[in-house]
């Protein structure tokens, strides 16, 4: 079923009845709704602890991330990366008093995990030599022992020492929600930190949160410095730090709230201010006290100057008194506001060879985060997230659950949800009007290859279904600014919107990917309006293969079959016919020809399959080399680089160079950078991408499982200790990994570019091929080998990197519990269906469409389709395991506990009238058990 053309699912466009999903209780810590093998798989201890970053801030916000040991680390929420950065002593503590007397206090935090003799890159005064930076409250008492427990969106931390008494949980979310993309883009971070009396006595427990304001003291008659304030709004106590002095639009223009609606609180609004090392020494001399701090407030901003420097940093504190065997928590919010954003990386009026120059100085913003259309401030976010606390965590936590129910391999599992949290890091941007944008990944201070770039973006399949929205917005913006009239497509969307195109010629595989990511748009959503109004657009994008104006000359003779110059993801350009890229035009016109049937433009469609089937026919044919599919190109040929090298079309590279000169390599008389008869890891992605979208057999599926074996037998490394690599290192020593290009026959002396690098996104869709494939045990072992890279003590298992941090390409994952549970879709025709790969009863499958998301169990007597929000209006429904050794006859079906009519032809149900499909009234289906 895997492989039929266009199926689909039901209902577009309704909005989601997000009321459906079961909130949880606010001062719920448990996890008891996950199973104890899936906790213990992603617990994560000891060196584990090393590594890990974990992302908290809604898309497009910006984010801070919580350290393995708790500490709060890498403040990426000023509008740009910022890896490796803390914010002054920013930082979580509890006390522990019994009669009015501190028993024990501890800064929520672990042990440090260095380096100890100090950073090679840091001011003097905390560079190597001086240990530890103070910042880092390495010095102060902390908890010995601590775990992580991160099922993204959800970390939850257990605290534990012998001298302080209770169990302290700490648990940091942000809203990630399906279908919300609202709230799902909140600028905040929630924290509960839940306290169990385990003493004999009744206890008072203080959980204070220290902010220290980003705002540097400078001059007294400087704008910028730093204004911490204290304010009530009605049961939420904030703490707001900001700027003094910046106009509205100023890029530095922003605040940070602390905020909590615990009952009894107290603040400081200021640390004392001294010299040396007297803010730490008397804010903890303060804590230790009994009872709340009293505020110190001072009316004068900080200034520069003062020793060891003069950072200013408040607290706000909650009190709870917690009666000896009981359990309470108290709940904090994180929010910020830096509203206004320029564009550092690529400034108007800058080339591409002046861009490591420092940028301008911006005075004012260029545009506005999206946030700042719906929060005023900080104070307004952390307060809404306060007052929907429980909404908020319950709809989070549920979709947590649900995910993580899904009935694949850990390592399956783990892929697929901890690469989501590139939504939650500063690889995204929300503009004002609420289009997605994105790098590819992040460098240390900056965004890493800009542009929503096409090429990278088609990998990732997480966004598409649970934030649809968002995906559209993508589509919407490359097509009203990257398309030029004859339909070439930049790939690089260029901020802020509205400036001129990028100049470099279009890419192939981003070219063809557009089309079917509109296909897929449309398949998701039903949305056939927005199809219709973006249909100029995709037709245009397909005839740029053959156009007189592409300079590339793809497919000049129109015969299905892209020949020329094609720019692609690995940044180079192949010369001749190969099956990676000819596969995304094949799957663009199967594509576009469905689309032209739907619109009644027969005469197009027609022109489409025409060139569709001698595309096919040929790539079959001439292709495949008896193994796997391979690149037609003679390397000694120089005049395949000079058709490109004269008159207008002389177009020179880095450094002046002309495409011969870049390509060519004299000194052996070949052609550089190609595939030619190398067994390239993405020799059959435009099957995937068809597989995954229900377009149908790009390939000879024969000839597609032999590649993928080859890809296996060829390219997957058990360890790489042996292997030559002398590009970038994502997987050395006796770490297994998928290289990008192989060369079982003949190797070229300069082959295809990134050929010896295992890069996360290309191993994963492979995996994932696979998968749908059957072949699951060679899929399962690459999966594997990539998060066994990620296991916290040698990588950050919530930052998977490729060009930079945070890499889009890794969500591509997100598709392989698409594989395993065999999810089709198509909601122009209201159907879904789901065969999985493995005969596990039940087998729990997560679903996420435009209008709904939920679960479908699959048991021996019983199908469940079960939405936890929105819903699913059906007129058909799939699976194997109705049919069959795979399953039992049905023997009825109910929406909602009522009798539904159906028909049944092989494993498809069909319904007379259309089923609506919701949380209270979920699709049954009861089938005879299989004797």
């Amino acid at each position: 079923m895997q492989r039929a053309a266009a199926r689909a699912t039901g209902a577009a466009g309704s909005e989601l009845d997000r009321r459906r999903v079961c909130p949880h209780h606010a001062g719920d810590m448990s996890n008891h709704r996950l199973r104890e093998s899936t906790r213990a798989h992603f617990t994560y201890r000891g060196a584990q602890l090393n590594e890990i970053s974990f992302p908290l801030g809604g898309i497009g916000s910006g984010s801070i991330g919580l350290a393995g040991n708790g500490r709060l680390v890498d403040w990426e929420i000023f509008n740009r990366p910022n890896k490796g950065s803390v914010n002054g002593f920013s930082h979580l503590a509890v006390k522990a008093e019994r009669g009015g007397e501190v028993v024990d206090a501890r800064v929520l935090h672990g042990d440090l995990p260095g380096p100890l003799s100090g950073s090679l890159r840091s001011t003097w005064l905390h560079s190597y030599g001086f240990g530890p930076t103070r910042a880092s409250l390495g010095g102060l008492p902390h908890f010995a022992d601590v775990e992580f427990e991160g099922t993204f969106p959800v970390a939850t931390l257990a605290f534990a020492d012998q001298k302080f008494p209770g169990a302290v949980s700490l648990r940091a979310f942000n809203p990630f929600i399906p279908g919300n993309s609202a709230d799902s883009s909140i600028p905040a971070a929630c924290f509960a930190v839940q306290i169990a009396n385990t003493s004999d006595d009744d206890l008072d427990y203080t959980v204070a949160f220290a902010v220290t304001n980003p705002a540097k003291p400078g001059a007294a008659d400087a704008p910028g410095a730093p204004v911490n304030r204290a304010r009530r709004d009605g049961e939420v106590q904030c703490l707001t730090l900001g700027a003094a002095g910046f106009a509205a639009d100023h890029p530095r223009h922003g605040d940070l709230t602390v905020a909590t609606d615990c009952p009894q609180v107290s603040y400081q609004e200021n640390w004392f201010r001294g010299a040396w090392f007297d803010d730490l020494t008397i804010y903890w001399h303060d804590f230790t006290a009994p009872g709340g701090f009293t505020n110190r407030s001072y009316p004068e901003p900080a200034s520069a100057g003062g020793g060891f420097g003069r950072d200013d940093t408040g607290v706000l504190a909650a009190r709870i008194s917690v009666a000896a065997g009981q359990t309470r928590s108290v709940r904090f919010v994180l929010a910020w506001s830096f509203p206004n954003c320029v564009n550092y990386w690529h400034p108007v009026g800058v080339d591409q060879e002046q861009r490591d120059a420092p940028p301008p100085e911006f005075e004012t913003g260029e545009w506005r985060n999206w946030y700042a259309t719906r929060f005023a401030d900080s104070a307004a976010s952390a307060a809404y997230c306060l007052r929907e606390w429980q909404r908020l965590h319950g709809d989070t936590v549920a979709f947590r659950d649900a995910l993580y129910a899904s009935s694949v391999p850990p390592a399956v599992l783990d892929a697929a949800a901890a690469t989501l949290s590139v939504l939650n890091s500063s690889t995204v941007l929300r503009l004002e009007d609420g289009t997605f944008y994105g790098f590819e990944g992040v460098r240390v201070d900056q965004g890493c290859c800009e542009g929503s770039c096409t090429h990278v973006w088609n990998y990732a399949y997480a966004m598409p279904f649970l934030f649809p929205d968002l995906e559209r917005s993508m589509r919407d913006a490359d097509f009203r600014y990257n398309a030029a009239p004859d339909g070439g497509m930049t790939f690089r969307l260029q901020l802020p919107l509205g400036r001129e195109r990028l100049g470099f010629r279009p890419c192939a595989d981003g070219q063809f990917g557009g089309v079917i990511k509109a296909y897929r748009e449309w398949k998701i959503s039903g949305d056939t309006d927005w199809l219709r109004g973006h249909w100029d657009t995709i037709k245009a994008n397909i005839s740029f293969a053959w156009a007189d104006s592409n300079p590339d000359r793809w497919d000049a003779d129109r015969d299905g079959v892209l020949e020329g110059r094609q720019h692609h993801t690995l940044d180079m350009e192949l010369f001749g016919p190969n099956s990676w890229l000819n596969g995304f035009y094949l799957a663009a016109l199967a594509a576009g020809a469905e689309m032209a049937d739907h619109l009644g433009e027969s005469g197009t469609a027609a022109e489409y399959r025409a060139l569709f089937a001698r595309g096919k026919a040929w790539t079959d044919r001439n292709l495949f080399n008896g193994e796997y599919y391979q690149q037609q190109i003679d390397l000694t040929d120089r005049s395949l680089l000079e058709v490109y090298a004269t008159g207008d079309d002389q177009e020179t590279y880095r450094g002046g160079r002309s495409q011969v000169m870049n390509y060519w390599d004299a000194e052996h008389g070949e052609i550089k950078y190609q595939v030619a008869e190398g067994c390239a890891i993405d020799q059959v992605l435009g099957q995937w991408h068809a597989n995954i979208c229900g377009i149908g057999e790009v390939f000879d599926r024969e000839q597609t499982r032999s590649a993928l074996a080859a890809i296996y037998r060829h390219n997957f490394m058990r360890s790489l200790r042996e292997h030559f690599n002398p590009a970038r290192l994502y997987g050395l020593d006796d770490e297994a990994g998928t290289v990008i290009c192989s060369y079982p026959r003949a190797l070229p002396v300069v082959p295809v570019t990134y050929a010896q690098e295992t890069m996360h996104g290309f191993e994963y869709q492979a995996a994932c091929h696979m998968v749908q494939e059957g072949m699951l045990e060679e899929g399962l072992a690459m999966v594997q080998a990539v998060r066994d890279r990620y296991d916290g003590s040698r990588r950050n298992p919530w930052n998977e990197i490729e060009c930079g941090s945070n890499y889009a390409r890794s969500m591509a994952a997100f598709a392989l519990l698409l594989a395993w549970s065999g999810f089709e879709f198509d909601a122009v025709r209201g159907y879904v269906g789901f065969s999985p790969q493995v005969a596990d009863a039940p087998y729990t499958a997560f679903w996420a469409l435009g209008s709904g998301w939920g679960t479908c169990t699959l048991d021996a007597t019983e199908i469940r389709l079960q939405p936890a929000a929105g819903e699913l209006r059906l007129s058909s429904f799939a699976s194997d395991r109705l049919v069959g050794a795979a399953g039992g006859a049905v023997t009825g079906v109910q929406v909602g506990g009522a009798a539904t009519a159906y028909r049944q032809e092989d494993a498809t149900l069909t319904f007379p009238d259309a089923v609506h499909i919701t949380n209270a009234a979920p699709l049954t289906i009861a089938l005879a058990a299989v004797v």
